[in-house]
């Protein structure tokens, strides 16, 4: 795949810190398409989604102290996976798939709300234990995987949704994607303009999504309808691409490892907070022989010309705007590529994996074909239950991370809105 410059505008066998900004001004939410809740409570299991924070400063490390080159299962190669599919794929079989559908049946029976989902009300007594090597290979091993099979044109979206939302209880703890607090995401062009970075969140239209890190510990995608061109996947190796970097320019690593970035917040921020987080790019995780943590995301850095133009804060740096020009060009080069299908899903380890989508078009409004849509879930996988042990005030809460807007409550909408 040939290098882009970035701009302003539109981009298995299982085995493994990152940074979080700050959250959102509040929106109306629609109500919540599921049952009516019959719980209380505005969190359901009483855990409030903990929110995009600044990193705590006296815990960053100089770049002096990373490694200069990171050995280990999180290290990968796209040659090692390209051509082997086996390797990083599972296609559920139908005892699984039957076992899901049982689970989804009994817990729309039982009337619960999406929110409410959680191993005790969609237990998979036969599932969960291969599960649990699904998480450890997305937590501490090479960080992605790609389940197939999953029957969505069976089902239908909200069966499809339970059931994805079911499976993913067991890698980790859903957190909020927005300002209106969607634990069930979708991403889905909604007609919104692209170039208008300081205000769009990106998955909702059709541009290119540079490579980045989501605000989660790990983000799955569970594919609905794919797109009439393009919308293709790529994923690649933070800690391949840190060994390259380190090899080839080390001074951009220099500069990725300074707390001098600055991420927007795009308004999504409760009473009280900034409008944006200084943090770093590449971080250690605490303690002794620290993983390489990375946060990232291109949109957010360039979309902050409201505040450097006012001199606010200070505007990218000749070595900044070169170093996100190189890091982006080595995840190109260094990218395994992967189309998702219908029933599909993919998750994706944000500690150790970047990952990014080339632009798409839809079918037009006239087809009977749907538009692209993909279910997005991001969980947290916090530090006391083996997630990685990052330099950040909420790192042992277990709904860390995520976005979260004042005291908006959870909700999982069937569609986009």
């Amino acid at each position: 795949m040939a290098a882009q410059v970035l701009s302003a505008a539109p981009i298995p066998s299982i085995h493994t810190p990152r940074p979080i900004i700050r959250t959102p001004t509040p929106s109306s939410s629609k109500p919540n398409s599921t049952p009516s809740t019959p719980f209380t409570s505005r969190f359901p299991d009483g855990i409030k989604t903990s929110g995009q924070h600044a990193p705590l400063y006296d815990l960053l490390r100089p770049y002096e102290q990373f490694p200069k080159h990171i050995t280990g299962p999180t290290v990968w190669k796209a040659e090692d996976y390209k051509d082997q599919p086996g390797r990083w794929t599972h296609r559920f079989t139908p005892e699984q798939i039957e076992e899901l559908s049982d689970a989804a049946d009994a817990f729309l029976a039982n009337g619960l709300p999406l929110t409410g989902i959680s191993k005790e009300t969609f237990p998979l007594p036969h599932l969960s234990a291969f599960l649990e090597s699904v998480r450890s290979e997305l937590v501490d091993g090479r960080g992605f995987i790609l389940f197939k099979g999953f029957p969505t044109w069976a089902w239908g979206n909200h069966k499809s949704a339970v059931a994805y939302m079911g499976l993913g209880t067991y890698l980790g703890y859903f957190v909020s994607q927005n300002g209106r607090g969607h634990v069930l995401g979708h991403v889905k062009d909604l007609g919104e303009d692209p170039t208008q970075i300081d205000k769009v969140r990106i998955y909702r239209t059709n541009a290119r999504q540079f490579f980045h890190a989501d605000d989660a510990d790990l983000v799955g995608l569970l594919c609905i309808a794919r797109a009439l061109e393009g919308g293709e996947s790529d994923i690649v190796s933070s800690h391949h691409v840190f060994n390259v970097l380190q090899a080839e320019r080390p001074d951009v690593v220099r500069t990725l490892t300074e707390p001098i970035w600055y991420f927007d917040r795009k308004g999504e921020t409760s009473r009280g907070q900034d409008d944006y987080i200084r943090t770093s790019v590449f971080y250690l995780e605490k303690g002794e022989n620290g993983r390489v943590y990375t946060k990232w995301d291109p949109y957010y850095v360039r979309s902050l010309t409201r505040f450097s133009d006012a001199g606010i804060i200070p505007p990218l740096s000749a070595a900044q705007q070169e170093a996100l020009q190189v890091l982006e060009q080595t995840c190109l080069r260094l990218a395994l590529h992967m189309i998702l299908e219908v029933g599909d899903i993919q998750f994706v380890s944000n500690s150790q994996v970047l990952h990014a989508r080339t632009e798409y078009k839809d079918h037009p409004p006239t087809s009977s074909f749907p538009r692209r849509h993909l279910m997005r879930l991001w969980l947290a996988t916090p530090e006391g239950e083996g997630g990685w042990k990052l330099p950040f005030h909420d790192s042992f809460e277990k709904k860390r991370g995520g976005i979260q807007v004042d005291d908006t409550p959870p909700v999982c909408p069937l569609d986009a809105e």
